[in-house]
């Protein structure tokens, strides 16, 4: 059922959304010269994907989790879109292609083995990665692997379409910051 809710939430997004993401797209390339940011990600049973989101580093910045980067590769733009969460906007298109869920545990690197092995302990892999969840609501990244790994695992023990939905309301009302950066 939240399959259902996925495909047609990303599919509306994408649809109306267009002209938002046409805007950003074009000033990204003022920005950076290379407005998206596509990576590889860990996916669900651990299988690799391509994670599209609206690139907020300078392209030369090293393949790091958030929390290693530098705060000092943020472009302006990039610190607006970190803030308002635009940056996310193009994994809608990861969403509809069924390799992520608007909720679900945030995707990983393949460096980050810390994480990786307390996520898959936990079970975490067993699900759809996505773009928010428990731990966003509640200001957990990837700093800190066993906490992200026991709360992914706490929020799908625990989903239902009302947190669900939930999640999603949150995160657009502005709760969480996202990834830290260190300064």
């Amino acid at each position: 059922m939240l399959r259902v809710f996925d495909f047609l939430f990303s599919f509306l997004g994408l649809l109306f959304g267009f002209p938002v993401l046409l805007v950003i797209f074009l000033i990204g390339i003022f920005d950076t010269g290379s407005p998206l940011f596509v990576h590889e990600r860990v996916g669900r049973g651990k299988r690799p994907f391509k994670l599209v989101k609206f690139r907020t580093m300078s392209k030369d910045t090293a393949s790091v989790a958030s929390h290693l980067a530098s705060s000092a590769s943020i472009t302006k733009l990039g610190g607006f879109l970190r803030r308002t969460k635009l940056d996310e906007l193009p994994q809608l298109w990861n969403v509809l292609m069924g390799d992520m869920s608007l909720v679900g545990p945030r995707p990983n690197l393949f460096n980050q083995e810390d994480l990786i092995n307390a996520r898959e302990a936990l079970g975490v892999y067993s699900v759809r990665p996505g773009i928010t969840g428990l731990a966003q609501i509640k200001d957990i990244d990837m700093s800190t692997p066993e906490l992200l790994a026991k709360t992914d695992a706490e929020m799908i023990s625990s989903m239902s379409i009302a947190n669900y939905f939930k999640y999603i309301f949150q995160t657009v009302a502005g709760k969480g910051q996202g990834d830290t950066v260190r300064h």
